[in-house]
């Protein structure tokens, strides 16, 4: 890694009306780096994404490729160069997958039809099913939809909350090892919160553990496979 911070994340604090969730994180990504944000059910992971895409009130720092994007508004940060896959996908199920990848480039102006061909080319099945509404997809197929549509806005920094949730060990490796192409590709960024320790450790160049709304450990991903504590937490049932 080139230790160039695209985002710096400072003093974290999010939730609910009255319920704070998150509770003064500090993170950061580099540039063409994959961060991983371990946690169990309920430790924030979800929230820590709404709060960095713009989608629920938070107090903190959240400088993005230099900017303070803290207050800024989900489209701003969208245009901004940071794109969201959120947990359970949020396809437009009752359009077409071709509709909802020109959707995700309605921040953009001019032709897209190069980014059209270069998706369907890293998703094959998505090209054989450009006509079909994406409701009748499997959910494998709107997984991968999901993040083709994130990627047609062509961000530096792809958030990606749960890619595995709900999905079959093999696609999830394949989707996984689509995750790990695109940075190395593309030079681009990723941040992934998960709960499948295995597979995302091994992706992660550096990775974080959140419990309860809080990075109680960090290291590289390597690291963390290796340390007990975590292996028992988080990979007990995966060895």
């Amino acid at each position: 890694m080139n230790g160039d911070v695209l985002l710096r994340v400072e003093g974290l604090h999010a939730g609910y009306g009255p319920i704070e969730v998150l509770h003064d994180l500090d993170f950061t990504v580099e540039k063409s780096q994959i961060v991983v944000i371990l946690g169990a059910n309920g430790a924030g992971k979800t929230t820590t994404m709404r709060a960095l895409s713009g989608t629920i009130s938070r107090r903190g720092e959240v400088k993005f490729d230099g900017q303070q994007v803290g207050r800024w508004k989900p489209d701003a940060i969208l245009r901004s160069g940071m794109s969201l896959v959120p947990q359970g996908r949020g396809t437009f199920t009752d359009v077409t997958v071709e509709e909802n990848l020109r959707a995700g480039a309605y921040t953009r102006s001019g032709d897209i039809d190069d980014d059209l061909d270069r998706w369907f080319d890293v998703f094959p099945r998505l090209a054989e099913r450009r006509n079909q509404k994406a409701g009748s997809l499997s959910g494998g197929e709107q997984q991968m939809l999901a993040v083709a549509r994130a990627m047609m806005s062509r961000p530096s920094l792809l958030l990606c909350d749960e890619p595995s949730l709900g999905l079959a060990p093999l696609v999830t490796q394949e989707l996984f090892g689509i995750l790990g192409q695109l940075r190395d590709e593309m030079k681009m960024a990723l941040l992934v919160v998960e709960q499948n320790a295995g597979l995302s450790l091994n992706l992660a160049d550096k990775a974080y553990v959140l419990d309860t709304g809080r990075i109680v450990a960090s290291g590289t991903g390597l690291e963390l496979l290796e340390d007990d504590t975590i292996r028992a937490a988080y990979l007990g049932g995966e060895g």
